[in-house]
């Protein structure tokens, strides 16, 4: 299942220093309401974890999070997740790319889910989705 997300966010920081933090992925990934960062991999990358409830079913999903582009002209960079399920068969993985400018910014998400959470139904993982992603925006500001 493919799902697509858009959100602005807003923030009073200077926009070099929002950049300089999402860069952070050690301070980015526990933004995410359930993740955490399990050891670091790499100068971009980390091994992270995110513990999700959908409906009734509770999954914890375990992969690699990178900064695979990065732009500091325009303030742009794109992240990728790549993510399996915890005792399933299922993954999620992402592509979110965050485009900066002054005052705030927007978060672009692609995620394709499979396995149990993906059999929850589309309208199930968009709103869990679109949930974690709107709280996880407005925890860029304080970054």
């Amino acid at each position: 299942m493919a799902v697509r997300l858009e959100h602005p966010f807003s923030t009073e920081k200077p926009i070099d220093e929002v950049y300089a933090a999402i860069l952070d992925l050690e301070r980015l990934v526990p933004c995410v309401q359930g993740a955490s960062v399990l050891e670091k991999t790499g100068p971009e990358s980390v091994k992270a974890q995110i513990d999700i409830k959908m409906g009734a079913m509770s999954m914890i999903f375990a992969g690699t999070v990178e900064i695979v582009e990065q732009d500091p002209e325009v303030h742009r960079m794109i992240i990728s997740v790549k993510s399996k399920e915890q005792g399933g068969s299922g993954y999620a993985n992402a592509e979110v790319a965050f485009s900066l400018t002054d005052g705030g910014g927007t978060v672009n998400t692609n995620a394709q889910i499979t396995g149990k959470a993906a059999s929850m139904g589309e309208g199930v993982v968009h709103g869990v989705l679109d949930a974690l992603i709107k709280d996880f925006s407005s925890k860029l500001a304080t970054l």
